[in-house]
């Protein structure tokens, strides 16, 4: 059975929001886990063959200057494919990062077999009395140190794992399970949240 601390856990930041609207992945952060310790690191700057916008700049911090010489996407997600191997994955609002997984990866005809988990979605219910779910909201409110600034993939993906990491603390400590299979998580993650408890109580 898969553990949830033998993980990869992904950031992507893009060009937009959108793979549909033609939106590609300008850098990927991530970091492997086994056994709750960290095993490796990847992290890439990806030119999408196009110039970003002056918002993607500000908001991502990354340039056009330093995208001008970064290797292609094609290049940078062969690597990431070989890297990601067969683990399940796990990203802050997975949806949108699993689109660009899907996205990039088809452009160049490599299926992955891992599943995905939500940490946002896994938060709000660890969580519940958090103001919101955002990930330096999160951060704050678990008491987690930081130090860098968010919204580059390599930040994200250290304070998503950090996050992670946490809530499996949690449900260790409050609920006494030990072993954490993935798949809990993902089911918790659908798991209305007034039945937490009792979902974790029971498991």
């Amino acid at each position: 059975m898969s553990m949830a601390n033998t993980v990869i856990i992904l950031d992507f930041e893009t060009t937009g929001l959108s793979p549909d609207m033609g939106d590609r992945a300008i850098e990927i952060g991530a970091v492997c886990i086994e056994n709750g310790e960290i095993k490796d690191h990847f992290q890439a700057l990806m030119n999408p063959g196009r110039r970003i916008d002056s918002f993607i700049e500000g908001y991502t911090g990354i340039t056009n200057k330093m995208l001008a010489d970064a290797p292609p996407c094609e290049e940078v997600m062969l690597e990431f494919a070989d890297f990601m191997g067969d683990y399940n994955l796990v990203a802050h609002n997975a949806s949108f990062d699993k689109r660009f997984l899907d996205a990039e990866l088809a452009r160049i005809s490599r299926p992955y077999s891992g599943k995905f988990a939500c940490s946002m979605l896994v938060s709000r219910r660890i969580y519940q009395d958090a103001p919101n779910h955002k990930l330096g909201t999160l951060i704050k409110h678990a008491n987690i140190p930081v130090d860098g600034v968010f919204h580059r993939a390599l930040y994200d993906y250290q304070m998503t794992t950090k996050l992670w990491m946490a809530m499996l603390g949690n449900i260790n400590q409050h609920y006494d399970i030990h072993d954490i299979p993935f798949n809990l998580l993902q089911k918790l993650a659908k798991t209305p949240k007034k039945h937490v408890r009792n979902f974790l109580q029971n498991w």
